[in-house]
């Protein structure tokens, strides 16, 4: 049995697996989805405090609640930045990270960085309201919709998740200090469908920081592909269990 702990993007909530984690259960694992502060059932805590540090917390105090082990750690978009951070902290407790259309960062580095576009989000957000909320992304004509979700009826379940994200999640820098953090396998899941203007992947070095071979695997839709192609994502996250 493999335990794997899924950490949704910004914006959305843990409610973006409940397509996934039914697959990877009936396999016969273990799997938590839980919804960081200031999304879904902990919307009530959202306010210009939460941070990236705030989530990173929330993830490794899950680990730790749980008492979990072994754990392949998945982070979707933003959350690139918060189960790098995670892992950094607890890389004892880590077998694996998965970066699932994620950011990928380097020590010290914010959202922005990774992202350059996510500053002028951050910019919008100062100029307008109370200065430190980031709305959801708008939905586009397709073959965009909105995070790369079209039908219609998945576009409603998705808008009725969401939520405003803090600047101070896109502005917090990553701590990737421990030098056990490098000895983690990674693998990178890239959804290769189409993207919207001014969004940017880094390109995976070669060679991962525990000296393997790239390990990294592509899924033919949008942003959102746990919505969009469940059993897909599933299959791909097993050969990992």
């Amino acid at each position: 049995m493999t335990t794997f702990l899924l950490v949704h993007g910004a914006w959305h909530s843990g409610q973006g697996w409940d397509r996934v984690v039914p697959l990877l259960e009936a396999a016969g694992h273990r799997v938590f989805a839980p919804s960081l502060t200031g999304y879904g059932d902990k919307v009530h805590l959202l306010g210009p405090e939460v941070g990236l540090d705030t989530h990173v917390d929330d993830v490794v105090g899950l680990i730790a609640e749980e008492n979990l082990s072994d754990v392949v750690l998945v982070g979707h978009s933003y959350a690139g930045l918060v189960i790098s951070s995670a892992a950094n902290r607890i890389p004892d407790r880590i077998a694996h990270l998965v970066y699932l259309d994620a950011m990928v960062p380097e020590d010290g580095e914010s959202a922005v960085d990774v992202q350059p576009v996510t500053r002028q989000l951050i910019e919008l957000a100062e100029k307008s309201g109370d200065g430190w909320r980031v709305p959801p992304m708008p939905e586009q004509p397709a073959p965009f919709g909105l995070f790369g979700v079209t039908d219609p009826a998945d576009v409603a379940w998705l808008r009725g998740m969401l939520s405003d994200q803090p600047v101070r999640c896109l502005q917090q820098p990553v701590r990737l200090d421990n030098p056990a953090v490098n000895a983690i396998p990674r693998t990178h899941i890239h959804n290769v469908g189409a993207a919207p203007a001014g969004i940017t992947r880094r390109p995976v070095p070669p060679i991962q920081p525990n000296g393997t071979a790239a390990q990294v695997w592509e899924l033919p839709t949008g942003h959102d592909c746990m919505i969009t192609m469940p059993s897909e994502l599933s299959e791909l996250l097993l050969k990992l269990s």
